[in-house]
């Protein structure tokens, strides 16, 4: 079954447009990557599904077209977002943060249920709910970012550039966490990563954009393996 469906995507800031008809479709259960150099238009186009820069074209999650939606209303329907950066509230606590995420939802118990989940992928920001977001490490607020948007209970997760500014071996481990995440949680990602080789070791499908336009698409394992594609668009 096919999630998201992205056709003929154009983005404009201002007058200055930064799509030129991107499309691609993401499966249910499945993890997609967006790769390409930067300025490509792979931010844009998260920014697009999420209804935070003025776009033409169709976008259609579950079937319904959110194409234009406000950001909230894009969310209520269960597209989670992780910006680069992070995007977490720093002058507020782990736990303040992970409550503002779970505040639209009425249902307290499925809260709590993920709440505990969150613990488990995370078991670190347990230890540090009552610590203010913005002293903890990069690699604590980029799970913090993540967490939050799991509060939201997501059926897709958009995931910009999460490994960037972090350690190896803190970015190992963000990416198990997010495998499990979509095996275990169910929830389909959509991965903008900077790191191809990293990326296309966790995706099963992906997509290689230069100057806001679809250059290659194909199986990860298939792109990962093609020394030519490598060298040409991803730089490895």
């Amino acid at each position: 079954m096919v999630l998201l469906v992205v056709e003929g995507l154009k983005a404009y800031y201002g007058q200055t447009q930064a799509l030129h008809g991107v499309s691609f479709a993401l499966a249910s259960g499945g993890i997609t990557t967006l790769l390409g150099a930067n300025g490509a238009g792979k931010t844009t186009t998260l920014r697009s599904i999420c209804g935070m820069v003025r776009t033409q074209g169709s976008i259609t999650f579950d079937g319904r077209p959110i194409g234009g939606m406000a950001t909230e209303d894009v969310v209520r329907m269960g597209v989670g977002h992780v910006p680069e950066g992070r995007g977490t509230f720093t002058n507020l606590s782990v736990a303040e943060n992970l409550r503002v995420a779970g505040y639209t939802r009425g249902d307290r118990a499925a809260i709590a249920r993920d709440l505990e989940r969150v613990f488990e992928y995370f078991p670190i920001l347990k230890e540090r709910m009552q610590q203010q977001a913005g002293t903890l490490s990069g690699g604590e607020q980029q799970m913090l970012a993540i967490s939050r948007a799991l509060m939201l209970a997501p059926r897709l997760m958009l995931l910009d550039e999460p490994s960037f500014g972090l350690a190896p071996l803190v970015v190992q481990e963000i990416f198990r966490i997010m495998r499990r995440i979509n095996s275990e949680a169910k929830v389909s990602l959509l991965l903008v990563e900077q790191n191809a080789a990293l990326a296309l070791e966790l995706a099963d499908h992906a997509y290689v954009l230069e100057t806001g336009r679809v250059v290659m698409s194909g199986k990860a394992s298939d792109i990962k393996n093609d020394e030519a594609i490598r060298k040409s668009y991803l730089g490895y």
